[in-house]
């Protein structure tokens, strides 16, 4: 009963999607309710036919019988147009809709919803369920009610003509109700491990593409394809299942419906019968009953592809449905001068016991560089997650100059940050288009040039034919590492930041390339308070202070030479790297 209700409750909500639109849909009802009239007309006209025309040797009749049959197969055809394409269009605006609203809420979510999901079943949420709900917004829905308004026209002319012969209906209509539920039960728990089971290839095939030069070199060929294979094959046996239900249900519906007919060819052969029935009479109701077997077998197959479309919307709306960042701040501040203070934070990951960071304190003045060291693990990436206001806190404060966090808007806060990371990412998009990404349209060509002069971005795409407008391919394919770091580095020196997060920026680079990069990064560092995160110490000796962190606990702090001295953590992990 429940499920039923949610799934009541799931049709009308996609139903409000098509508010927008219901002119051209309410034009596709008329014009199939128009269709299925037709149908309905055109055997009715059978009785006329039949008694005036062929019993009778009524000439008129038969004159005006070719006419009427032109006539109608126009009217047919024109109402079959219009409700195909004005649904059609209906559905690809509401599917359209759906998708953009699905995405652009994505989008607005906040990053401890990621970690708790996978990449393939979410691109299948926008994929494969939205074309599932466009199926059951537009082929289902024409199916449905065409073929159930020629049902209800048939019925409607069956006890007009015989109100004996066709109360059999009255008995098997109930029985047809009940397996029909039965069966539509089925098909959306069936639908909903099929959607399950298309995330899972779409996941398992996203690993394999992006790992591919991983499975070639550790020879994983036969592992991955082995890996898929299951995932195929679960999907596969849940379509059998569904075919299996729709192939029992269809022939299930027709033999009851038989019997009903069977026992309309009994009560039509009675005496008391006979003497009532007029040939054209028992044509229609016979013709009446034996054209419903179509309609009855179209919609209970169709059954299954409608239940698809409800278990998808269900998944689009759960997902819809999920808070999006709390964006509860109203101060906005033009340009702030970087100063942090962090006191008594203490933070913990969503499903971890052990805290990332405990009872916190730092203080980073304007303009300073301040590095972050230590072990993985140690919450160097928390700290920086929480400035950014990835992940919320609740215990201890973090005040730039002044304001709590939670006081500014995401936006506004985040417009304070630039941040260069080891792991960088690209959009299928030219160089230049990277750089400038998601800058307003004051950002000058000149700008974008300078920025790539700055970072060294320029001394490799001169060797280009099309220069900064060269396509960088997906994440930056078609460059090398160094390169798509400078990129990085142009983008944060455009957007022009006063606070700046270096994260292992330069651990993925060759010698050389750090050389170009770490002139690029002393360019950057100028005028903004840094925080730096780095493995490699020799890139932050002349840091203002460094952090030593352990366990998410700060274990000292100091500048280069004053831990040195005091032959400490930081003392120990500069002996490891440099075997002093």
């Amino acid at each position: 009963m429940q499920s039923d209700t949610a799934n009541t409750h799931h049709f009308k909500r996609l139903l409000s999607y098509i508010k927008p639109y219901k002119a051209a849909f309410i034009a596709s009802i008329i014009a199939m309710i128009g269709y299925a009239g037709v149908d309905s007309l055109f055997i009715y006209s059978i009785k006329p036919l039949i008694d005036e025309g062929l019993t009778n040797k009524n000439p008129e009749v038969l004159t005006y019988a070719p006419l009427f049959v032109l006539a109608a197969f126009v009217v047919r055809g024109i109402c079959n147009f219009v409700s195909t394409y004005c649904l059609a269009w209906v559905g690809s605006n509401v599917v359209m809709t759906m998708r953009q609203a699905l995405f652009e809420h994505m989008i607005k979510m906040p990053v401890p919803y990621f970690d708790n999901q996978t990449t393939g079943q979410l691109i299948s949420k926008i994929t494969y369920d939205t074309e599932q709900v466009a199926n059951a917004a537009s082929k289902t829905l024409i199916i449905i009610v065409k073929e159930g308004a020629f049902v209800i026209g048939m019925l409607a002319l069956m006890f007009y003509q015989s109100w004996q012969l066709s109360a059999i209906f009255l008995v098997i209509g109930p029985i047809i109700g009940v397996v029909v539920s039965f069966v539509s039960k089925r098909f959306r728990k069936i639908s909903r491990q099929i959607q399950n089971a298309m995330g899972t290839i779409t996941t398992s095939a996203e690993q394999m593409l992006n790992g591919h030069k991983v499975v070639l070199t550790f020879g994983g060929q036969k592992l991955e394809a082995e890996r898929f294979y299951k995932v195929n094959n679960q999907t596969r046996r849940q379509n059998m299942k569904m075919v299996a239900a729709s192939a029992i249900s269809v022939p299930v519906i027709q033999i009851i419906a038989s019997f009903a007919l069977a026992t309309v060819l009994l009560v039509a052969s009675m005496d008391s019968m006979l003497e009532t029935l007029t040939p054209g009479t028992f044509t229609i109701v016979i013709t009446s009953m034996i054209m419903l077997l179509r309609p009855l077998k179209q919609l209970t197959s169709v059954n299954s592809q409608f239940q698809k479309g409800m278990a998808a919307s269900a998944s689009i709306f759960s997902v819809l449905d999920e808070e999006i960042e709390k964006d509860t701040g109203e101060k906005t501040v033009d340009r702030v001068s970087g100063d942090i203070k962090i006191e008594g934070l203490t933070f913990t990951y969503q499903g971890k016991e052990a805290p990332a960071l405990k009872e916190l304190d730092l203080h980073v003045e304007p303009g300073k560089t301040v590095a972050l060291v230590g072990r993985s693990g140690s919450g160097k990436s928390t700290i920086t997650s929480l400035l950014t206001r990835f992940y919320d806190y609740e215990n201890g404060s973090i005040r730039v100059d002044g304001i709590e966090l939670h006081d500014f808007t995401l936006a506004n806060l985040r417009s304070h940050f630039a941040i260069v990371s080891q792991h960088v990412t690209l959009f299928d998009d030219t160089i230049a288009n990277n750089i400038a990404y998601a800058c307003d349209e004051s950002v000058t060509r000149e700008q974008i040039i300078e920025a790539a002069k700055s970072a060294h971005v320029i001394e490799f795409t001169d060797q280009m034919p099309d220069g900064l407008d060269t396509q960088v391919g997906e994440n930056g394919v078609m460059l090398s590492g160094g390169q798509r770091q400078r990129i990085a580095i142009a983008r944060a020196l455009l957007r022009n930041a006063p606070i700046l997060i270096l994260d292992e920026a330069t651990s993925a680079l060759d010698t050389e390339s750090e050389r170009h990069i770490q002139g690029a990064l002393e360019e950057l560092q100028k005028n903004r308070t840094c925080l730096v995160i780095a493995h490699r110490l020799s890139t932050i000796e002349n840091a203002d202070k460094i952090v030593v962190l352990d366990g998410g606990e700060i274990k000292e702090q100091g500048t280069h030479t004053e831990l040195l001295s005091k032959d400490g953590a930081y003392a120990q992990l500069h002996k490891l790297q440099f075997g002093d």
